[in-house]
């Protein structure tokens, strides 16, 4: 049996109320589990509107350590996707959401970085059909 792909991410927030308002209301994610984990802390799951991605938002301090990148790379070592890069980049950044650049095409593909409201920064990819 082989492995069929990635299910849940983990992403380490300081205010799981704050990154849950942000994937929710500015994102378009929806919050699919939320309950009690441990002593005064949330299993927070919030997923994409495909259903294909879980991210799980730890209140962890473990989890949020980034490794050490330039301020032009993401914080996050892996890529969300969007079907039209240029029509998210304008409807996110309508919403407030931090993009330090406007897509741009580079040879593997467009590709565009974003800021959470947490000061994770991601790559955002245009997928290929």
């Amino acid at each position: 049996m082989a492995i069929q792909g990635v299910n849940k991410i983990v992403i380490g927030v300081t205010d799981q109320d704050r990154a849950v308002k942000f994937w929710t209301e500015t994102v378009g994610f929806t919050v699919t589990t939320d309950a009690p984990y441990g002593e005064g802390i949330r299993w927070i799951e919030v997923t994409s509107a495909d259903g294909a991605v879980a991210i799980v938002l730890s209140p962890n301090p473990a989890d949020r350590r980034h490794f050490e990148v330039a301020d032009e790379l993401p914080t996050a070592n892996f890529f969300f996707y969007a079907d039209d890069i240029e029509q998210t980049y304008r409807e996110l950044s309508e919403k407030g959401v931090d993009f330090p650049a406007p897509p741009a095409k580079q040879p593997w593909g467009w590709w565009a970085m974003f800021t959470d409201s947490e000061g994770n920064r991601f790559a955002l990819q245009q997928r290929e059909r």
